[in-house]
């Protein structure tokens, strides 16, 4: 397999946000030229090629004398921080008064992007980018440990093709290493992009290999390493810069000479000049990441008993109550005490069934309720699933938590196999003699013994179900090698070992514990490889992030070194297939992707732990919701950015005071987010409305607690079976018309869509200026030393917003149809054609503000080919159809406790609905006598369409001759006006229509209709 990646506009976001900040530094292609030292020469044996020196025959070289460094920036830094004001502002961020200069560089940009959103994708794409802007080509990755060391070198490896394709070149890369310092001469030398990757201990610890750096080596003609690579003015980019801030370590950067420093991270500590942020409540909305669910343990104690119980959980079926999953104990025959899982129900003793234990005395099963998820005994004990009573040490808790992992597992790799999605599962622990014991005859440790039972066990019941592909896959797996384990390596013993142990480890006896888990990235995803569950040393908690882990579970005391965040942020990354592609789509994303963690502490514990740890990093969001926050922000409009005046400040705090949507000290309050849940919001005055959207997304940028996800407690997440309906004949035959599949065509004439655009472009297409700021001050009339110390010896008086009509730019070469093309996927010739044809004026702007510009003519070409588009679509069916088992073998387990009443006419006694509109609908739609059957249409059941595949939302069957049209495929909306939709919710809608006008002219004509409705009412009516 060959993971796959692709243009995301979220990540494109970020790299634009570091360009931009240099708009009018001159481009310098190939760098400036300077004499590389040569040193004293000295014939020396050659060095052997690094691992990773993938691409050393890559870029110009010239004779050894001859280098390129970067060039300097040229923009004055008051034109530099108008640049950086200008992308705050664009994002809402807050806005920097000043550089902020550092004693390693005086350009200092700070970059967050949570963890899993692919940060280093981004920095190697901003490497390319900068290099094709600005013609900036030499780029040091600083690192804080070798684990993230060889994790960057890999993706700089598996990027490389795709960053080929878009820029056409590579960049030759390299890791650093004190002994094969010939690489450096060709990072100096060489006229293409270099990057050189380095570990902070190679240059900032007291090792004699760390120290190799500022000495004067013989075997480098004589020549201090720390020289040669200086002199190119590097530009530095620090991964994870919150753990390389120590003072020891920023003087050691300060003699890199940095041009600047790009820093990236997910928890920022120090603040410089913040140009992006996508953090952890943006990742999750923007649905960048996994869902999180837990699985806590609670170890209950009740006095006076020793009785041990555990409950595992509570299964629920349509065809008799509710069972639960017990682990208790038994008395053998040979009188032994052993632990056994068992299912009871209602009414069963367990002193019988534990062959008359005292200890179990009174314990009859009272209650089994699988919508608190709660086991009651007539004694009056309660257990809670989870919750683990009575004699519980270390060993049993170890058992549960493997267990418990085991079983999460299954449950996620059972609905993802038919989607060809590889799930993994990552134990985490302290030392490797708990997972190979070299002592024992087997070599296996506790763990390994632990987790092969208790495979052992829940395979046999899943070996229980119909004999699928899924079922075949795994008896193809021998229990021994579903699992591995990934340490370092002692090289003398061959013998896996604790990365901390001894004075004898080395760097290169590191390396060897990431081989197969950093380098083998592709081998673990692929299903032919029978490795599923992982175990690890809990220092791989940093630079570990297979996209396909599904579960993670930390075998090993906690502690407060480790946050809650750390802990789950390996898994976070959205998984991919088979094919390499990334499971994102939107409809789906957060049903497949789903991380789940087995805790050794209640749900309850964690989760307040984890959220606490996510309120703690946005601590730098804003709090107060009032007019002096919302005054200069920026809508995005389709007109262009519109900064927020005072008066249009002050009407979106009245709004919210007005309403209860913020207290006395402007914080917003419970109702705000209540009310935006579900969907009962106020409406916004008349002069706010047309801006409804971005109003919101302001509103919504100032932090409060109740915005923290809550994550889902992964038991109550349960698997219904379809009830009686999904047999009736009325449901096959609806299932019958709609299940065709079709691909799209489009046949358009390119002039059409030329003259569209330009009639957009001369009508929409309006660029804001760019603009500076003077401020203008004096002297106090009377200057203290103190004021001269704290800065009140002068006063400011007045500051002036200019705006700059003269091109800033006229040195830059900007690519502007390459751009355009890029942008809108036209070829050169038609974007040609559209600049040709408007109107001079408009074109002018371009001098202005040519990234503005760039912007806004893609979005306005995009929205006019998306037109053509739809008056140009047509569907073609094609033989393959849906089967029926969508419903049933690709579901995914749901918590269903807060799914409402019992259906009568649903296919599952149950349905989730995704707002008020659609609990309304359903609750009039069930109980409907004109209904036979309905179904909420799976997630998988998509329409494709050029704007992205579309699901809709119910498949309905009528009583035929109480209505007109008996099948009927509705789309659920708060609102029928168009105007209220988004673009591309209409664009959808529309590619709908036609796609069923098709179905029902090839297939079942007039049988099947399908429109928009917002309540019960309408859907009537249009049957009727």
């Amino acid at each position: 397999m060959k993971l796959k990646f692709k243009t995301q506009p979220y990540q494109t976001a970020a790299v634009q946000a570091v360009v931009a900040c240099f708009n009018g530094q001159t481009p310098q292609y190939g760098g400036v030229r300077y004499r590389l030292d040569p040193g004293e020469k000295k014939e020396a044996p050659a060095s052997p090629q690094s691992a990773f020196d993938l691409e050393a025959d890559v870029g110009t070289v010239v004779d050894q004398e001859a280098a390129f460094r970067n060039a300097d920036v040229i923009l004055s830094e008051s034109a530099l921080l108008d640049n950086i004001q200008q992308v705050q502002r664009l994002q809402n961020l807050p806005v920097s008064s000043e550089l902020v200069k550092t004693k390693v560089s005086k350009v200092n940009l700070d970059i967050e992007m949570e963890t899993g959103t692919g940060k280093t994708y981004c920095y190697i794409k901003s490497i390319f980018e900068l290099n094709k802007q600005y013609g900036w080509s030499k780029f040091i990755i600083v690192v804080p440990s070798i684990a993230i060391r060889e994790g960057v070198a890999k993706s700089l490896e598996i990027t490389s093709d795709h960053f080929l394709e878009t820029y056409q070149k590579k960049a030759r890369f390299f890791i650093y290493n004190s002994k094969a310092l010939h690489h450096l001469e060709s990072f100096s030398s060489d006229a293409g992009i270099n990057v050189m990757v380095i570990n902070v201990q190679a240059f900032n610890a007291t090792g004699k290999d760390a120290r190799r750096i500022y000495e004067e080596l013989d075997d480098f003609q004589s020549r201090k390493p720390i020289d040669v690579i200086s002199a190119n003015r590097p530009i530095l980019i620090l991964d994870e810069p919150q753990k390389m801030e120590g003072g020891k370590t920023l003087d050691s950067l300060v003699n890199f000479k940095p041009l600047m420093v790009l820093r990236y991270s997910a928890t920022h500590k120090t603040t410089h000049n913040k140009i992006h942020r996508l953090d952890a409540l943006d990742a999750y909305n923007q649905k960048l990441v996994k869902k999180i669910a837990v699985r806590g343990i609670s170890v209950k104690g009740l006095a006076g008993t020793n009785a041990y119980l555990y409950l595992q959980s509570v299964d629920v079926s349509t065809k008799k109550p509710p069972e639960a999953r017990v682990e208790f104990e038994l008395k053998l025959a040979s009188g032994q005490i052993k632990r056994v899982v068992r299912k009871l129900s209602k009414g069963d003793n367990l002193f019988v069934l534990s062959n008359e234990l005292d200890q179990y005395r009174g314990y009859v099963v009272s209650d089994i309720n699988a919508i608190t998820d709660t086991l009651s005994f007539t004694n009056g004990v309660e257990l809670l699933v989870g919750e683990a009573d009575g004699d519980v040490n270390e060993a049993a808790l170890r058992r549960i938590q493997i267990r418990e992992a085991i079983k999460a597992h299954f449950d996620k790799e059972q609905a993802l196999f038919q989607q060809g999605v590889k799930v993994l599962t990552l134990f985490f622990i302290d030392e490797v003699a708990k997972y190979r014991d070299y002592s024992a005859a087997d070599e296996k440790g506790e763990y390994a013994r632990v987790f092969e039972e208790e495979y052992q066990f829940y395979l046999n019941e899943v070996l229980d179900l119909d004999e699928t592909l899924y079922i075949k896959h795994l008896k193809g797996i021998a229990v021994e090698k579903t699992h591995s384990g990934y340490f370092s390596i002692d090289k003398r013993t061959k013998k896996l070992v604790d990365p901390e142990m001894g004075k004898k480890a080395t760097e290169a006896d590191d390396v060897d514990a990431y081989d197969l888990i950093l380098k083998d990235k592709e081998r673990l995803l692929s299903l032919s490889e029978p490795v599923r569950f992982i175990f690890s040393h809990s220092a791989l908690r940093e630079g570990w992030d297979n996209p396909n882990v599904f579960v993670i579970c930390a075998l090993k005391h906690s502690d407060n070194t480790i946050s809650r965040r750390q802990e789950v942020g390996r898994g976070l990354r959205l998984s991919v297939n088979q094919l390499g592609d990334r499971m994102d789509h939107p409809s789906i994303v957060h049903d497949i992707n789903v991380l789940t963690v087995v805790a050794s502490e209640s749900y309850k514990d964690f989760v307040a732990a984890l959220q606490k740890d996510i309120s703690e990093s946005l601590s730098a969001r804003p709090r107060v919701a009032d007019k002096a926050y919302f005054t200069g922000k920026v809508f995005n409009t389709t007109d262009g950015p519109i900064t927020v005046s005072e008066d249009r400040a002050t009407d979106i705090e009245f709004y919210l005071i007005q309403n209860g949507y913020v207290d006395k000290k402007r914080n917003i309050t419970e109702k705000y987010h209540q009310a935006k849940k579900a969907g009962t919001l106020e409406a916004l005055p008349d002069e706010l409305q047309p801006h409804a959207e971005q109003v919101f997304e302001l509103i919504d940028s100032v932090f409060t607690e109740a915005q923290i996800v809550q994550p889902e407690d992964g038991r109550k997440a349960k698997k219904l079976e379809p009830n009686a309906n999904f047999e009736k004949q009325e449901f096959k035959a609806l299932w019958s018309r709609i299940n065709r599949k079709a691909a799209y065509n489009v046949h358009f004439d390119s002039d059409e869509l030329v003259t569209k655009a330009v009639k957009a472009l001369d009508e929409h297409l309006r660029v804001t200026p760019l603009q500076y700021t003077i401020q203008r001050g004096s002297q106090s009339s009377q200057v203290t030393i103190d004021g001269l110390k704290d800065g009140t010896a002068f006063v400011l008086q007045d500051s002036i917003v200019e705006t700059n009509g003269n091109s800033i730019h006229s040195a830059v070469k900007y690519d502007l149809i390459g751009k355009l093309a890029e942008g809108t996927q036209l070829t050169r010739r038609t974007v040609a054609d559209i600049l040709r044809g408007i109107n001079m004026a408009v074109f002018g702007q371009f001098k202005t503000n040519p990234e503005n510009f760039i912007a806004e003519a893609n979005r306005l070409i995009n929205e006019q080919k998306a037109t053509v588009i739809i008056e140009h679509l047509a569907y073609d069916p094609v033989e393959d159809k849906f089967d029926l088992d969508i419903f049933t073998s690709g579901q995914t387990k749901q918590d269903f406790s807060k799914a409402g009443n019992k259906l009568q006419r649903h296919i599952y006694d149950y349905v989730l609905t995704d707002s008020n509109v659609e609990r309304d609908f359903v609750k009039e739609l069930d109980t409907c006598t004109d209904v036979i059957v309905y179904a909420k249409l799976p997630r998988g059941f998509l329409i494709p369409t050029p704007v992205g595949d579309y699901n809709p939302d119910w498949a309905i069957s009528f009583k035929e001759g109480a209505v007109k049209h008996v099948y009927f495929v509705a789309e659920t909306k708060g609102s029928m006006s168009s105007m209220s939709l988004t673009p591309i919710e209409q664009t959808k809608i529309d590619c709908a229509r036609k796609f069923f006008t098709e179905i029902n002219k090839r297939y079942a004509p007039e049988n099947v209709r399908y429109d928009v409705v917002n309540n019960f009412g309408k859907l009537m009516e249009l049957v009727k």
